[in-house]
């Protein structure tokens, strides 16, 4: 992992997909250690977590790890999820957060260096370009020690820097001792959105 000091970064954090991918690894990301990480890289400018909430019920289970990163250094970004009944009569929640990622990231770019994009997804490959067109590194961090892998081919060889979420889990990841010790808010195993993640769709 490559970073330089003088490097101003932003994280730009897809909620939903961090989570696939390291509940699919078998850890628990601990949000706090995961910001000093970066922090230790550069000069963090900003740190954004994007989530979909599921605004009809009376509580979400996801919301006191909204509340602890909103008071813990995260710049918190949510639009209510959408609910719809598809052809089979499925019930589906939609909460795509891409665009609002990809607005955010555009608009940020002039003040900085290099963007840490925490996310698999493909349709990310054009933003990164675009980023990159603008003089920008791009880091995206995903996982290809999933089967299947987590991050999109396209997406991988885009980037100026692929990581492994793998290999971050001993810096970011919770240890059994945190989690023995007490249950915490900010552990998102422990709050999750409270949708079936098979019903999410992306659109």
């Amino acid at each position: 992992m490559h970073f330089y000091p003088t490097e101003r970064i932003a994280l730009f954090i897809d909620g939903a997909n961090l989570y696939a991918a390291s509940k699919t690894l078998s850890f628990d990301i601990d949000y706090k250690r995961l910001l000093a990480l970066f922090r230790s890289k550069g000069q963090l400018v900003r740190a954004l977590y994007y989530t979909a909430l599921a605004e009809d019920q009376e509580y979400s289970s996801i919301r006191p790890l909204i509340d602890w990163l909103d008071y813990n250094g995260y710049t918190m970004v949510t639009k209510p999820t959408k609910e719809f009944v598809d052809a089979t009569g499925r019930r589906k929640v939609k909460g795509n957060m891409d665009i609002e990622l990809a607005v955010d990231a555009m608009e940020l770019a002039e003040h900085l260096d290099h963007l840490v994009i925490f996310s698999g997804d493909g349709d990310f490959r054009s933003l990164v370009e675009s980023l990159q067109h603008k003089g920008k590194r791009v880091s995206v961090i995903s996982s290809l020690s999933t089967n299947p892998p987590m991050v999109a081919d396209e997406l991988r060889r885009q980037a100026d820097q692929f990581i492994d979420l793998v290999d971050l889990q001993h810096d970011i990841g919770r240890t059994s001792s945190d989690r023995s010790q007490r249950r915490r808010p900010d552990n998102e195993s422990e709050a999750t959105d409270a949708y079936d993640p098979s019903d999410l769709v992306e659109t």
